[in-house]
């Protein structure tokens, strides 16, 4: 069955009939230019309100449509209405317009027919009407309208009318194909069959009493007989009567009240196989006609009985029954799909196979393997380029649920371009086709998806157009969009790598370490670069890695170590705690307080002078060796601190101490937003700005502990262009809030941070008489040291000399032997931490 394309559908612009005909007797005093199939439509009226609002329904259906061609109920409603109203013109044109989106139903084409016969006059006429049908029997197999078919052309074509050898070739061709397309239709099959013996019966009767030609026609009757007593059909039986009855009147001589008498061997052969056949199928030809059967079970019963058809090895018949399960159900994708893979396998028919994919694209436009496998199959076909283009454009115009569907329709056509270079096919092609895909799915597709584009892409700018440069722009485009992907630079690293551009790779890797790259692959990033200089490099090359990548990885596993801290502070180091001593436990609001500075600690925990007892003594001891010891634990948690600052400055560059914390967003193409809706998520905003397009990343700000929106969020863009357009769109609706939307402005809030560290460090500076320190009793500050004298700063006084350890609460009001005393103390404080 061939299936015209869209060219070959009636044009909207078709002069309408001179003359009106088919009114009749039975049209009584309706107006002449009033169509026949109206002759209801004045009892309708006076309850629909009269011709006035249906025409108001019409013009505000032509708008709906105008707006949304593809409103498939609205145009149904539009015919109907203009049907009923008995303008032709419009009715033509409506007809026309949504066969243009749609395949119309058998009964659609037959109402479609009727009305124009009604209205014919003329050969012009007859042709219009006569493409009418051959367009409806190409949408879907219906044995009515192959019989409206017929009983037209047979009645209203003149060299069929007239006998003529060319009428009878024409009518023969005819019913031929209509035997082809449902001649094997079991329950209505035989209808045909029946129309087909009746013309030739016809002729036979016409004929002129020549001998021969009257035998010959005797013998295409016959022949008709007996081609259908060898399908199985329903009424094979009452052919087999039927067929005796002919014989017999016909003179042969045949006993027809013998069943099988007479009857010639390959007939009744043929005839009682195909009994048998029909007695295996009736089973599922019985759950088909059950008109209380839902779609999904008569989906399923289908199912089943093509499965047993193409068991049984005959294409056509599996062909004839995938045309009745689409006719029926022709929105059911798994039908179609069914269909085109069982051709593709099996039948191989360039026509058969255009036409088929042709309606199965037309009912199911929404599913993607369709397009795909009509590209395919057209490429090996071996259809033209022109032809190709035409099915890619009409893909990518339809709706999918997912951008990934629209991808494997522009990789299919590439595919199909790559294949095809050899013929002649200029590589321009490739790229445009590449260049329209990256514009029109990068806002919307996954890293993943855009990923393989790109590296496709890459690759042939390679191999096939030989254009390293352009290679390079694909990657470094990818990288302005997703260069905090991990699998971008490893990409672009090995096709570098690959072609032996060493020193190009390299460079590569020193743009990409000190990056922040999603997950783990900072770190990955950092230990291929050894691993690439371990292989390739030379030795400085590997000494040059490992120097710019330590301090990096010790950097990651601070910040990882940071952030683990802060998602667990359960699991965060603690101080110290002393179990065994019950006397000297913290309490818990001092475990995580900051250890005391030294002259608070005296002031506090004034040493004691006299030591009534051993026992005092030894607590004496343990207070203060606890003390130093904890004072250790946080020297050594500062001078952590102090070397984390200090790798910070070395990899910036910068000596303040107070440096921020570095910033991953630059923000020269931010829009920050407010006001928004607490129930929207990144896709209503990405979908939000998805007329001016151009966003490359979107920050919701999420409340830390519920993960709720906060209804704030940053957007970055692009460019400066796609930016401005986005501000346009300041005080307008998003989920039936009005957001707020401005330039953000990052260093703002970096002033305030430095404002308000900076007041902070002046707080905390000592001040005279703060804490109620009291001078040191000579007068000397601290920083006037008398001649001779050393001073020993910090806490641990482990490795000093003896003469110089000044004891704790020591100073120089107090008589030497007492320190002399407490500096034999403090030798058993030296064992502890040396034991320690």
């Amino acid at each position: 069955m061939a299936t015209p394309m869209e060219e070959d559908l009636p044009e909207a612009g078709a002069p309408p009939p001179t003359a009106v005909a088919g009114g009749g007797a039975e049209d009584g005093d309706k107006p002449a230019d009033r169509p026949p199939w109206d002759s209801d439509s004045d009892s309708s009226d006076s309850d629909d309100g009269g011709d006035g609002g249906d025409e108001l329904r019409i013009q505000t259906l032509e708008r709906t449509l105008q707006e949304q061609p593809l409103d498939y109920d609205s145009h149904v409603q539009l015919i109907q209405l203009l049907r009923k109203s008995g303008n032709i013109e419009k009715l033509r044109a409506a007809r026309e317009e949504m066969n243009k989106y749609f395949p119309l139903t058998p009964k659609m084409w037959q109402d479609w027919a009727k009305d124009e016969i009604s209205l014919s006059s003329g050969r012009g006429s007859f042709d219009d009407i006569e493409k009418l049908y051959e367009c409806g029997v190409q949408e879907y197999l219906s044995i009515k309208l192959w019989r409206d078919h017929l009983d037209y052309v047979e009645e209203h074509d003149q060299s069929v009318s007239q006998c003529t050898q060319s009428g009878l070739s024409k009518m023969r061709d005819l019913y031929e194909r209509a035997i082809t397309a449902g001649g094997l239709h079991v329950t209505e099959g035989s209808k045909l069959w029946e129309a087909y013996r009746e013309y030739e019966m016809a002729i036979l009767t016409m004929s002129d009493g020549n001998d021969e030609e009257k035998a010959k026609q005797i013998q295409r009757i016959r022949v008709l007989f007996h081609r259908q007593l060898s399908v199985p059909l329903a009424d094979i039986d009452s052919t087999l009567a039927e067929y005796k009855s002919w014989e017999a009147e016909e003179g042969s001589g045949k006993d027809q009240d013998s069943q099988f008498k007479d009857v010639p061997p390959n007939v009744l052969s043929a005839y009682k196989k195909a009994s048998e056949m029909y007695n295996t199928r009736k089973q599922y030809e019985d759950q088909l006609s059950d008109t209380t059967e839902s779609e999904t079970n008569k989906l399923q019963v289908f199912l089943k009985y093509i499965k047993f058809e193409e068991s049984s090895g005959d294409p056509a018949r599996v062909q004839v029954l995938y045309e009745r399960a689409v006719s029926e159900l022709p929105v059911s994708s798994d039908l179609w799909m069914g269909y085109t893979s069982y051709l593709d396998r099996t039948l191989k028919v360039p026509a058969i196979l255009k036409s088929v994919y042709h309606r199965a694209t037309r009912n199911c436009t929404w599913i993607s393997d369709l397009w795909v496998r009509y590209l395919l199959s057209l490429e090996r076909i071996h259809a033209s380029e022109d032809e190709l283009r035409h099915v890619f454009d009409q893909a990518i115009r339809c709706s999918f649920p997912s951008m990934k569907e629209y991808l494997d329709i522009y990789l299919t056509r590439v595919d199909s371009l790559r294949r095809r270079m050899p013929a002649g096919l200029d590589f321009e092609l490739i790229r445009q086709t590449f260049l329209a895909a990256a514009e029109f799915l990068s806002p919307q597709l996954g890293t993943e998806e855009l990923l393989l584009l790109h590296a496709y892409w890459a690759k042939l700018e390679c191999n096939i157009g030989k254009d390293l440069a352009a290679a390079r722009g694909v990657w470094e485009n990818i990288i302005k969009k997703s260069g905090s992907v991990l699998e971008v630079w490893q990409h672009y690293i090995s096709m570098e790598t690959e072609m032996g551009h060493i020193h190009e790779a390299r460079s590569l890797y020193k743009r990409c370490y000190s990056k922040k790259i999603a997950g783990s692959g900072s770190e990955a990033i950092c230990h291929a670069w050894i691993r690439f200089e371990r292989e390739h490099g030379s030795l400085d090359d590997y000494d040059l890695a490992i120097k710019k990548v330590t301090p990096r990885l010790k950097e990651l596993m601070m910040f990882k170590a940071q952030e683990e801290a802060k998602s667990n502070p359960s699991s965060a180091p603690k101080e110290t705690s002393y179990a065994n001593d019950s006397s000297q436990k913290r309490k818990p609001s001092k475990m995580t307080s900051k250890v005391q500075p030294p002259a608070k600690k005296r002031k506090d925990n004034p040493p004691k002078r006299t030591l009534p007892s051993d026992d005092h003594g030894s607590k004496e001891q343990d207070t203060n060796s606890h003390l130093q010891e904890a004072g250790e634990i946080s020297k050594g948690k500062a001078e952590a601190s102090m070397e984390m600052k200090v790798e910070g400055v070395s990899q910036g560059g910068n000596t303040s101490s107070t440096q921020p914390k570095p910033y991953f967003y630059s923000d020269k193409c931010t829009a920050y937003m407010s006001n928004i809706d607490l129930t929207a998520t990144e896709m209503h905003i990405r979908r939000f700005f998805a007329d001016i397009g151009g966003v490359a990343d979107i920050r919701l700000l999420r409340d830390r502990f519920t993960k709720k929106s906060r209804g704030l969020a940053y957007v970055d863009f692009l460019d400066k262009e796609h930016l401005e357009a986005a501000i346009r769109k300041n005080k307008q609706k998003l989920l039936s809030k009005k957001v707020s939307i401005a330039y953000s402005d990052p260093s703002k809030s970096k002033k305030n941070r430095e404002a308000g560290t900076a007041s902070k460090g002046q707080d905390k500076l000592p001040s005279g008489g703060d804490h109620d320190e009291k001078a040191p009793a000579d007068g000397t500050s601290e920083k006037e040291v008398p001649k001779g004298d050393a001073k020993i700063t910090g806490r641990s006084t482990l490795f000093a000399p003896r003469s110089l350890i000044k004891p704790l609460g020591w100073n120089k009001s107090e008589k030497p032997d007492v320190a002399v005393e407490e500096l034999k103390s403090n030798d058993d404080f030296r064992n502890l931490l040396l034991k320690k």
